[in-house]
């Protein structure tokens, strides 16, 4: 590593599904439809009613809040909730062949970052709901092999009780960091997303995907399309650029000052 940038930001603390790489309606709803026809339960999730469950985070959280919310009561399992750890546990084997097949691949700009943070010398973290494995297989197979020692924290999944957009795997993170909110920079791609982390007080970064571009940021810093390349610049959907056309770190810096 290059010697620690003397900025305002000492880390960056990113979410995963949306906002390293765009995984929703490619690869979590086709795991989840997967896992359902191994099961042999019938249900399929097409693009629109999985852009509606995405109002709750967690796959498990997911499915049950599917079987209250979308099954007719004489439908409905008697232990909806050792159900849906069953089928979750289906999903993410069927998650993982999926990105271990190199279908999956990271958003404009997120490599790019990435590398430019751990030269400057800042610290990275992760703070998702997706489990584990999940993270750690995406990592490996769109970054770099070794890409789950990029990040000095990794909080995902069940680490904390309360999922998005309670502040908890934020506040975990931090903890784990030993740093301050102001001292780090959040990227979001979700209104659940942003809540969470603004609860936080993390002040964050959204790159709207394929899900959220109708979702309300409000708190936001900026909303971008994606992070943006030198030759494939981002679009700038609300807030201030300060005329860049792609996120580096001295644009994060101009953010955590001016936001």
């Amino acid at each position: 590593m290059k010697n620690k940038s003397s900025g305002v930001i000492e880390a960056l603390v990113f979410d995963v599904d949306g906002t390293l790489a765009d995984t929703e309606r490619d690869g979590h709803r086709c795991a989840f439809n997967e896992a359902f026809e191994e099961y042999g339960i019938g249900w399929y999730w097409d693009v629109e009613l999985y852009g509606r469950l995405l109002a709750v985070s967690g796959g498990k959280e997911r499915i049950q809040f599917f079987i209250e919310s979308f099954l007719p009561e004489n439908q409905r399992p008697q232990h909806p909730d050792r159900l849906a750890a069953a089928l979750h546990r289906i999903k993410t084997r069927r998650y993982i062949e999926l990105v271990e097949s190199g279908r999956l691949a990271l958003r404009p700009g997120v490599k790019r970052l990435l590398k430019e943070a751990r030269d400057a010398g800042l610290r990275l973290a992760i703070a998702t709901t997706t489990t584990p494995d999940n993270v750690t297989t995406l990592l490996r197979h769109s970054l770099a092999e070794d890409a789950e020692k990029w990040f000095e924290v990794i909080a995902a999944g069940d680490v904390v009780l309360r999922k998005k957009p309670a502040p908890d795997v934020y506040l975990w993170a931090l903890e784990r960091l030993r740093l301050s909110p102001h001292q780090c920079m959040a990227f979001e791609d979700s209104e659940n997303g942003l809540k969470s982390s603004l609860a936080a007080g993390l002040k964050t970064v959204i790159t709207v995907s394929s899900y959220s571009v109708t979702d309300n940021f409000e708190g936001a810093c900026v909303v971008l399309s994606d992070l943006g390349e030198p030759d494939a610049p981002f679009k700038t959907l609300a807030g201030n650029a300060y005329g860049r056309t792609y996120v580096d770190i001295a644009l994060i810096e101009r953010w955590a000052e001016k936001c």
